[in-house]
């Protein structure tokens, strides 16, 4: 089995480094990462970020469901409890998000 290299990387700001940039670009990743404010010279314009605030739904939502210790701990030794869990916690979100 061979491994595949993803086409893209979406990270933060704390993967804006020059040589991490290079190392992509060498093997034919596009690194997308918004820039630190204090970075002078800038390797894209901004399009590409549309993707990385994309990225900040993904993230809000796992934040929101790390709230119910019930998931994080997983107390469920059965796949059906665990996942009844995770659908009552996306329901409470979702109503708290409502009112």
């Amino acid at each position: 089995m061979t491994e595949r290299q993803p086409d893209r990387i979406i990270a933060d700001r704390g993967y804006d480094a020059r040589h991490l940039w290079e190392v992509m670009k060498a093997r034919g990743v596009d690194l997308i990462a918004p820039h630190l404010r204090t970075r002078v010279s800038r390797y894209h314009d901004g399009r590409k970020l549309r993707r990385y605030r994309r990225r900040w739904i993904v993230e809000r939502t796992n934040a929101w469901l790390f709230s119910f210790r019930r998931l994080v701990v997983r107390y469920e030794r059965k796949l059906e409890n665990f996942r009844a869990f995770l659908h009552l916690a996306c329901c409470l979100i979702a109503l708290r998000k409502i009112a």
